[in-house]
């Protein structure tokens, strides 16, 4: 049994381990996850570890990280979302998602997301959210823009080494 660090209505999101080693390599080590986040559209092995090493020292150093998730019913792993500091003197954080193809096309990542906005405004001190996305995700830009996010600028990436549509949400804690 997974420790819970909060809940949507079919989603639970945990903390990532570093037993978790072999949840890193099914989501980051599937090519149709990285495309549109990594250079040559997969990371290695050493990348998948760095990956998992980066959200678990987040959480350690922000108290927020791209948790895992699972589906509530089954205890199913299906992906991550979350935050990632970003720009801590306008308390701006990125809100990230990377789910497993099994979970495209069902409204988890608009749930996971919604689920990872609430959690910022309730139990955090941030003003905005950030997020971006590769040009050619459509659903993506679909998503961030029915979140409320505005649009602000292409801004480079180097990951992939584009321009990525950039976005930013005031969070309504915000005065």
């Amino acid at each position: 049994m997974r420790k819970r660090q909060f809940e949507t209505e079919r989603l639970f999101f945990s903390y990532w381990l570093e037993s978790d080693s072999a949840l890193a390599d099914e989501l980051w080590g599937d090519e149709h996850v990285t495309q549109f986040i990594a250079k040559n559209g997969r990371f290695s092995k050493d990348q998948v570890l760095q990956r998992l090493h980066t959200e678990i020292q987040s959480q350690k150093d922000f108290g927020y990280q791209y948790w895992p998730l699972f589906l509530k019913q089954t205890e199913t792993f299906i992906g991550c979302c979350g935050l990632h500091a970003y720009d801590l003197n306008t308390q701006t954080a990125e809100l990230g998602f990377h789910l497993l193809p099994s979970a495209w096309g069902r409204g988890f990542a608009e749930e996971a997301a919604r689920g990872v906005i609430n959690f910022a405004e309730s139990k955090t001190d941030l003003a905005f959210l950030f997020a971006g996305h590769h040009p050619d995700n459509r659903a993506s830009k679909k998503l961030l823009e029915k979140l409320g996010f505005q649009f602000q600028a292409n801004t480079y990436y180097e990951p992939t080494g584009l321009e990525h549509p950039s976005y930013l949400l005031k969070l309504t804690s915000v005065s």
